[in-house]
């Protein structure tokens, strides 16, 4: 009687750590990967580039197994009434998989689990994307961390080697279930059109980390890891990646933390998807323009670090992380535009979109989130590009009409208007909670 693993974040054969428990069953194990339907057709554009990178590491995951003599079962449909299906095909006794934190897959593991159990077999999840997970690292008061300076202290007080141990999978690979390839469905019949970039690779050097701390924040410079798509999909271990961020970059590792904290918020306060992390930041009455709105999204606002910034995501689906913080600041306290759509749209055009980052990110740029940027720091286009683009050379990678006269647009807005305005906008809201 074998057993499913199913791949969802964690599209490796190395240091799984699902794969790993579900190997030592010593049971045959099925390899199985779905295309979610609830997720998939809920993409307006059929040129998804997250659809063709997971369709590629899919291919690659497929090869891998296929050269230990197994393969990997690919679906398209709703896990929920797939899983079941499979489980009487391959009359398998249980289903193992890695956990997921968001709420609408905690919601859809409980729809399985409910399912699966109704057959007598179990559904088992373990921790693999993340060092600590839930409520591994909490306060003193044993409540959750807001605040990510003491958190990140507390997260480095608890590690050790023992979580950054690999697991070793491939010990017990000759459990894999021994079959002929299967089947691969291609894009076109998911109604999907390939988008096959240029893709950064799954490894970082130790060069670029020992100098990360330098040169992280100079967008015309290729100084950042470019590792988040490979964090987000699972095509990279964290216990690697956290072990080589030890060596090299406390920077980087911070970064890495801050990946962990976010999903921890987003674990204990689910409420961030929607709303606020700080309630009062809900009452802000938001200007919300569609048209300045559209001249953001094209790159079109006059400000040439910012229309850099916009046009670079649309073109390649990645923004320099810098960059992201001055373009979501520009939407929000500059236009006054409410956040939640400025997310929306990164959700919908970056590569390594990530629920709980993404969240985190636009909450800290519009003040609303834990342990945010305070609602009166606001970022100055100008004095950010004469700090990090001083030659203007990411600008004119991105913005080529810079230079010629009458071909650019002026600044939709001026600076200390619009500072003065968000201003007022936030006192108003916030009255009595500052």
């Amino acid at each position: 009687m074998p057993t499913i693993f199913w791949f969802r974040r964690d599209l490796r054969l190395t240091d799984n750590a699902g794969l790993y428990y579900a190997l030592r069953e010593k049971r045959p194990v099925i390899s199985v990967f779905i295309f979610d339907t609830t997720i998939l057709d809920a993409l307006t554009d059929r040129d998804d580039r997250r659809v063709s990178f997971i369709y590629q590491a899919i291919e690659q995951l497929k090869h891998d197994l296929e050269q230990l003599g197994s393969s990997l079962d690919v679906r398209y449909g709703n896990p929920v009434e797939l899983l079941p299906k499979l489980v009487t095909q391959y009359q398998a006794k249980a289903v193992f998989a890695n956990h997921d934190y968001e709420p609408a897959a905690i919601s859809r593991d409980g729809q399985v689990a409910d399912a699966l159990q109704t057959q007598n077999v179990a559904f088992r999840t373990y921790k693999d994307q993340v060092i600590f997970e839930k409520s591994e690292v909490l306060t003193a008061a044993q409540t959750p961390y807001s605040v990510f300076t003491p958190y990140s202290r507390a997260w480095k007080h608890k590690l050790s080697d023992f979580y950054l141990k690999p697991y070793p999978t491939e010990r017990y690979f000759g459990h894999l279930l021994r079959c002929a390839p299967l089947p691969l469905l291609r894009l076109e019949e998911m109604n999907f059109k390939p988008n096959f970039t240029d893709l950064p690779p799954a490894q970082v050097s130790e060069d670029l980390l020992k100098n990360y701390a330098e040169k992280r924040d100079f967008p015309a410079q290729e100084a950042t890891s470019r590792l988040s798509v490979h964090l987000r999909f699972g095509t990279v271990s964290i216990r690697e990646m956290v072990d080589k961020a030890l060596q090299t970059s406390e920077i980087w590792l911070n970064e890495l933390i801050w990946r962990e904290f976010y999903m921890m918020i987003l674990f204990h306060y689910p409420h961030v998807v929607g709303k606020a992390f700080r309630p009062a930041y809900d009452r802000i009455v938001w200007r919300n323009n569609e048209a300045e709105f559209a001249r953001w999204r094209a790159g079109q606002t006059g400000y040439p670090i910012v229309d850099a910034g916009m046009r670079q995501l649309n073109e390649t689906g990645f923004m320099h992380n810098r960059v992201r913080m001055i373009t979501a600041s520009f939407l929000v306290k500059h236009l006054l535009i409410d956040w939640r759509w400025g997310e929306a749209y990164f959700a919908q055009k970056l590569i390594d979109f990530e629920l709980a980052s993404n969240n985190g990110g636009w909450q800290w740029a519009a003040s609303s989130g834990c342990d945010a940027v305070p609602y009166f720091r606001i970022f100055n286009p100008a004095l950010q590009t004469q700090k990090f683009d001083p030659q203007g050379v990411y600008i004119r990678r991105w913005v080529s009409e810079i230079d010629k006269i009458g071909q650019y647009p002026r600044p939709m807005v001026v600076h200390e208007q619009a500072r003065a305005r968000v201003l007022a906008a936030y006192k108003t809201a916030l009255k009595g909670e500052e």
